[in-house]
Order: C-alpha cells, then sequence, then structure tokens
C-alpha cells in the first residue's frame, strides 16, 4: 500500500472521529497532517505513537 498526503489526511480524519465525539471539522486536519508530516518526515502516521497523536491534534482543536 502507498502511503500518501491523502492516505495520511485519512488516517488523521479517521482517528479523529473514532471515538464519534469529535469530528473532523473540529479541527484543522490540513494543520494536523502538515505538523506529522514535519515530525515523521514522510506519510506513514500509523508509525507515530496514540499519545504524541492526540498531543499535536489538541494543538489543533478549533475552538
Amino acid at each position: 500500500m502507498s502511503v500518501t498526503r491523502e492516505s495520511a489526511t485519512a488516517y488523521v480524519i479517521s482517528a479523529l472521529e473514532a471515538k464519534g465525539t469529535a469530528t473532523r471539522d473540529d479541527f484543522d486536519v490540513p494543520g494536523i497532517v502538515a505538523a506529522f508530516r514535519d515530525i515523521t518526515e514522510g506519510w506513514d502516521f500509523h508509525l507515530m505513537e496514540r499519545e504524541t497523536f492526540w498531543r499535536i491534534a489538541s494543538t489543533y482543536l478549533r475552538t
């Protein structure tokens, strides 16, 4: 499976919406994807620890 910006974006959206308490509209998804890309230097966000994912995602919560 090829890991692309699109698949990384889908991964982020899926993770954000998994528990049903938030939607993609509650977060700046492109900002999250860009931040993760900078950290991982690639598009395979599955390598990121869940704690790190949520710490970064929380900084992109829209208020």
